[in-house]
């Protein structure tokens, strides 16, 4: 374009567009019309005189008369229309660049062209979004890892000859907000770069370039924001995007904006195993405090992990049992340099130089990296696995006999396909397990239990991360088909410190009535208490966040401070929808948090204030390192009940699936997910249901966490979005599962109704007579393979529990 431009500026224009793009119907849209024409005007400055110039009046003119004439696709429709208009109407225009903004779109969104006259080609096209501002955690102060803060995106995508397929403003849009708002990065330069690869893998085309503007608002106090910018293209994520790299590469020790999918394993069996597992993972996302000859834009992100296991020792017998368990990371780090990270993480952990196979504080094994085939060995060296001490092998050449790595990288990605066995990992562990006797020792999923309240001296503190010691943990089976169901169903009791709970509201609201259940419960065998401060009754009053506080911090305090160890030292869990709440009664001594609400707060159907809710909570219990209980509901208890949407397509099981799978899989995957391991989950027995779907449930509630069936279409090593998961299996398979079925009023509408053959004609109960039909549903617990169970009368359902047991667990 000459150096000379005329330009007309924002010219506003309200036009008409098909709203689905297809033009069956039609709305109106204010938008900004720049026009930028080239054009010399050195002879019109010259000799002063207009005619050797453009006259933008009659350009404006002609937009303005002939543009609302037509009905518009698409903002590319519209620009195509502009230089049509143009070349057409003022044959002395040669050259011209056109922006379109709309004016009333939230986030703003533009389009950039140039054309010159003749051209056939459409394109190179520019399309902004600017000011697409949500909140998110990030930062690395203490502050910044609990509340979120405002962040600003201001985004370009450059491309060549485009399709004559609208872009997605809209759509892309929502997705970076839906994707990123629960996110929870250290770094802005981490996070400009997640969006920037989240952008070119959405838009797919493989010329697009991308520059992201990050700002932070709130980072600095006498500024307006602090911002930083990147540009990346699709080769700068080439590893990410094409799979396999050769061999010299692992080798590379250079900076790269490049990012990679690498499956980790993890295994501890000498002292706090899964505090130790704990701070390697936290160690792995600080690299450059870990290293200091790691390039400055080093990057880790833990993005997904497995269960944890209780394995019995391989290769060196003696020994005492590990945790084990593996973790997805995205990282820029090239693979020797990855591995010197793992290995100085060991160190920091405190693993010493030992015997082969033998104890150690903690042991990091890089699995797999993208797709790639590694080995650093010399080819001469090869035939045996004697010689890796300083060498890398991938994929790791002993995970394939190994259970505890295959049903680990199971949990996470099933279906990704081993690149030199070319079978996938479930295939892999299923020929694993057919070799193996019941004498062999079973890998049990374990749950551990952080010790709360702490004081100065307790837990792992290293490069300013502070891990809690564990308190206890509990033990499922991890292969019912092999090793029979859950080993044990554990017992919560429920404590309600309210006025107006639906079955014991006022009974336990004094520190006195509560101490006395809590020792009740404790020697009639209950496993944890549950506390809760608000009632989530239908038709409740509301609870401030202050009350709720009042009312469950005093008796977790009395508890921790009892003269009796067993009273003391009892697992407590609070029940509380609010991130406050649970904050606080962690801190003085809750070791869980059981949310009703699945994180997302009470609002229904879900709104951008939900997700948000979902984000701040889903931060506490990751910082914390506490278990969560998340149960499927619909806002008000009462309230919400219909599914029809689900009659052809797996009923009340495939809702509770669908829609409780989309929570647990935005808490546990993605930077800042709360690790798998720590996760219940509730179907929600009495929650927005009606009777004959709560009892179907009932009847189905091993099917709610059974195994995920085969996708359809090979995956890669890196995660597909949370809906490609939903189509390729249950989102719930493998999760420990929660039933609270106590003295719901589905019993009493069950029991109010007479017998099939009328001669018993029912009888109205209130929640107090409703024990027996509690015994009957908690058997139907056990039955179906419920972990845990969250009951009011303890020792009653304690004598169901050891008897169904005993009947269906032998």
């Amino acid at each position: 374009m000459p150096k000379d431009t005329i330009r007309i500026d924002e010219l506003l224009l309200t036009l008409s567009f098909a709203a689905d793009g297809d033009g069956n119907e039609e709305h109106s849209q204010a938008v900004l019309l720049s026009v930028i024409i080239a054009h010399d005007i050195s002879k019109a400055a010259r000799s002063d005189n207009v005619a050797y110039s453009i006259d933008y009046a009659a350009v404006c003119a002609t937009l303005t008369e002939t543009l609302p004439k037509t009905r518009y696709t698409s903002l590319e429709a519209l620009v195509e229309r502009v230089f049509k208009t143009l070349f057409r109407s003022h044959p002395d225009v040669d050259e011209a660049s056109v922006v379109v903004t709309l004016q009333d779109a939230l986030p703003h969104v533009t389009i950039e062209t140039t054309r010159r006259r003749g051209q056939t080609s459409t394109g190179p096209y520019r399309f902004v979004i600017n000011k697409l501002t949500f909140s998110a955690i990030l930062g690395v102060n203490p502050r910044e890892r609990i509340e979120k803060q405002p962040v600003v995106f201001d985004i370009t995508i450059d491309r060549g000859v485009t399709s004559q397929e609208r872009f997605p403003f809209v759509a892309l849009a929502t997705s970076i907000h839906q994707t990123f708002t629960a996110s929870a990065y250290l770094t802005v330069e981490a996070f400009a770069s997640a969006v920037a690869w989240h952008v070119l893998k959405y838009t797919r085309d493989p010329e697009d370039t991308v520059t992201i503007k990050l700002s932070k608002p709130n980072a600095l106090t006498f500024a307006a924001s602090a911002q930083i910018q990147i540009t990346r293209q699709r080769n700068d994520f080439a590893d990410v995007f094409a799979g396999r790299g050769s061999e010299a590469e692992a080798e590379h020790s250079g900076s790269s904006s490049s990012f990679h999918s690498v499956a980790l394993a993890l295994g501890s069996n000498l002292g706090d195993r899964f505090a130790n597992i704990e701070t390697a993972l936290r160690l792995l996302e600080v690299p450059t405090s870990m290293l200091s000859n790691l390039p400055e834009d080093a990057q880790v992100s833990v993005v997904d992990t497995s269960f944890m296991y209780e394995t019995a020792p391989m290769y060196v017998t003696d020994q005492p049992r590990f945790a084990n368990c593996a973790c997805m990371i995205e990282t820029n780090l090239a693979p020797m340099e990855l591995l010197r990270l793992v290995k100085e993480i060991e160190t920091a952990v405190g693993r010493m130089p030992s015997m082969r196979f033998g104890p150690r504080a903690v042991d990091l094994d890089i699995l797999m990296y993208d797709d790639r085939l590694v080995d650093t060995r010399p080819p001469d060296s090869r035939a045996s696995l004697d010689n890796l001490i300083g060498e890398l092998v991938i994929p790791h050449p002993r995970m394939c006999e190994r259970e505890f790595v295959l049903r680990s990288l199971h949990d996470m990605i099933p279906h990704y396909i081993h690149p030199s066995y070319n079978k996938t990992i479930r295939a892999l562990l299923d020929e694993l397990v057919s070799t193996q006797t019941e004498s062999d020792f079973p890998m049990l999923k374990v749950m551990p239990f952080p010790k709360y309240p702490l004081n100065d001296i307790e837990g792992t503190k290293i490069h300013g991360i502070h891990v809690p010691p564990t308190a206890t943990y509990w033990t499922m089976s991890s292969n019912p088909a092999k090793h029979g169901r859950p080993r044990k169903t554990h017992l919560m009791a429920t404590l309600n410190v309210t006025p107006d709970s639906f079955s014991d509201g006022a009974q336990h609201n004094t520190l006195p009535t509560a101490l006395a259940y809590t020792t009740a419960a404790i020697s009639s065998g209950a496993d944890m208490i549950d506390i809760g401060g608000y009632s989530t009754r239908p038709g409740a009053a509301t609870v401030s966040t202050d009350e709720e506080l009042a009312r469950v911090l005093p008796v977790v305090q009395a508890i921790r401070a009892h003269p009796s160890p067993a009273v003391r030292d009892v697992l407590l869990s609070v029940d509380t929808f609010r991130w406050e709440v649970a904050a606080r009664a962690v801190r003085a001594g809750v070791n869980c948090i059981n949310d009703v609400y699945a994180f997302t707060g009470p609002a229904y159907p879900l709104d951008a204030a939900s997700w948000e809710h979902l984000a701040r909570m889903r931060t506490v219990a990751r910082e914390l390192c506490v278990p969560v209980v998340l149960m499927h509901s619909r806002g008000d208890a009462g309230q919400n009940k219909g599914y029809d949407a689900y009659n052809n397509g797996g009923g009340i099981v495939a809702a509770v699936q669908t829609e409780l799978g989309l929570k647990v899989d935005k808490i546990v995957r993605g930077p800042g997910g709360v690790r798998r391991w720590l996760v219940l989950v509730d179907p929600g027995i009495g929650f927005s249901k009606p009777v004959e779907r709560q009892l179907a449930l009932m009847r189905s509630l091993g099917r709610v966490t059974a195994p995920a069936s085969a996708p359809a279409s090979k995956p890669t090593l890196a995660h597909e979005p949370a809906q490609e998961c939903e189509r390729s299996g249950n989102p719930l398979a493998g999760y420990p599962l929660l039933v609270g079925p106590s003295k719901k009023s589905v019993w009493g509408t069950v029991l109010e109704e007479g017998d099939i053959e009328g001669v018993y004609e029912g009888r109205k109960t209130g929640t107090q007579e409703r024990g027996w039909a509690t015994a009957a549903a908690v058997a139907c617990a056990v039955q179906q393979g419920a972990s845990v169970v969250r009951v009011h009368d303890v020792a009653e359902m304690r004598d169901v529990v050891a008897v169904a047991s005993a009947i269906w667990n032998p």
